[in-house]
C-alpha cells in the first residue's frame, strides 16, 4: 500500500477549520434546545466521511417508530462518524472519552450520553437520560458489546444498558419502545476487499494507541464501510431484557457477516422473506417469549 501522509496533514487540514467554525454555532443551537443541534453534526459527519475517504453504504432503514433504541456492534473510533452520517442520533459512550484531547469535546458537541462503567450505581441514571433523549424523538445508539472488536466478529451483547428501552416507557407512559438492531461493518480499502487479516487495521481494539491508528486512518483512507438496519423489535415493560439482548445480538451477528460476505440489500430482503411468518413480522418481545 502506498504511503501517503500529505492526505493525513491534507485532510486534518480541512477539518480542523470546519470543527473552530461550527463548534460555537452548535453550542448556541445545544442552548437554545433547537432541533437544528441535532442535524448540524449529520452534516458534519457526511462531510468529514467525504473528506476523510470512507464510503457509507445503507442497507434498510432507520425505522421511524418512536420511542427508539439503535442496538449496534463497535468496532472502531469511526463508528460513531459512520452511524452519525446516516441520519440524527445520539451516542452512549464510555466516561473516558469525555476526557479525550479535541474528540472528547466532538463527543459533547454531538450530545453523546457518558456512562461510568466502573460505577454500578451510574447505570440507573444512564438509562433515564437515554430515555429521556429517546421520548424527545432523537434515537439513542448503543453499542451493545461494551467494547470493541477486530471488525470480524460480534462480540456478546450486554443486558444493563438495554434498561435504557423499559425506562423509555415508563418515563413516556407508553406501551412499549422499539429496538433496532443495526450493523456496522468495514469492507474494503483502497478497493480491495479487507479479509480477516486486514480488518483490525480499520477497527481499533485492545490497546491500539489512538494516534497512530487516527494517522492511519487519515493517511491511507479509501475505506468501504457497510451500514445495515436489521428489522425493529418491540419491548414492551414485561421485556427480559437478556432476551432482548440475545435476539438483537444474533441479528447484528447475521446482517455483519451478510456484509462481510458482500451480500446485497436483495440477497438480505431474500433472507428476510424467508424467516419463518413469526420472526419476519418481529412480534414485541413479551414476558411469555422470555421464559
Amino acid at each position: 500500500m502506498v504511503r501517503r501522509p500529505f492526505r493525513a496533514v491534507a485532510s486534518a487540514a480541512t477539518l480542523i477549520p470546519v470543527v473552530v467554525a461550527l463548534t460555537p454555532v452548535q453550542l448556541f443551537l445545544m442552548w437554545r434546545g433547537s432541533q437544528a443541534a441535532q442535524d448540524l453534526p449529520l452534516w458534519f459527519h457526511r462531510f468529514a466521511m467525504r473528506v476523510v475517504g470512507v464510503k457509507v453504504t445503507v442497507i434498510g432503514a432507520p425505522s421511524s417508530a418512536r420511542p427508539l433504541l439503535i442496538a449496534s456492534n463497535h468496532a472502531s473510533w469511526l463508528d460513531i462518524s459512520v452511524l452519525g452520517s446516516v441520519c440524527p442520533m445520539s451516542f452512549v459512550a464510555k466516561s473516558e472519552i469525555a476526557g479525550w484531547p479535541v474528540f472528547g469535546w466532538l463527543a459533547r458537541l454531538q450530545r453523546t450520553i457518558f456512562v461510568d462503567r466502573a460505577r454500578r450505581t451510574h447505570t440507573a441514571t444512564v438509562n433515564r437520560e437515554m430515555a429521556e433523549r429517546m421520548i424527545a424523538g432523537s434515537p439513542v445508539v448503543l453499542f451493545a458489546e461494551g467494547t470493541s472488536s477486530d471488525g470480524n466478529r460480534v462480540l456478546a451483547f450486554r443486558t444493563s444498558l438495554l434498561g435504557a428501552a423499559r425506562a423509555a416507557i415508563a418515563a413516556s407512559g407508553g406501551d412499549s419502545v422499539a429496538v433496532q438492531p443495526v450493523s456496522i461493518a468495514y469492507t474494503h480499502r483502497n478497493g480491495l476487499p479487507l479479509g480477516r487479516l486486514g480488518r483490525p487495521f480499520v477497527a481499533w481494539y485492545g490497546d491500539m494507541t489512538f494516534g497512530i491508528h487516527l494517522w492511519s486512518i487519515l493517511r491511507d483512507g479509501a475505506i468501504d464501510a457497510t451500514v445495515t438496519f436489521g428489522e425493529t423489535m418491540t419491548a414492551d415493560a414485561a421485556t427480559d431484557r437478556k432476551r432482548l439482548a440475545g435476539l438483537a445480538e444474533r441479528e447484528v451477528r447475521r446482517l455483519t457477516t451478510n456484509a462481510l460476505l458482500g451480500r446485497t440489500a436483495d440477497d438480505v430482503a431474500a433472507q428476510v422473506a424467508e424467516k419463518k411468518p413469526a420472526e419476519a413480522a418481529n412480534p414485541a418481545i413479551g414476558a411469555s417469549e422470555a421464559a
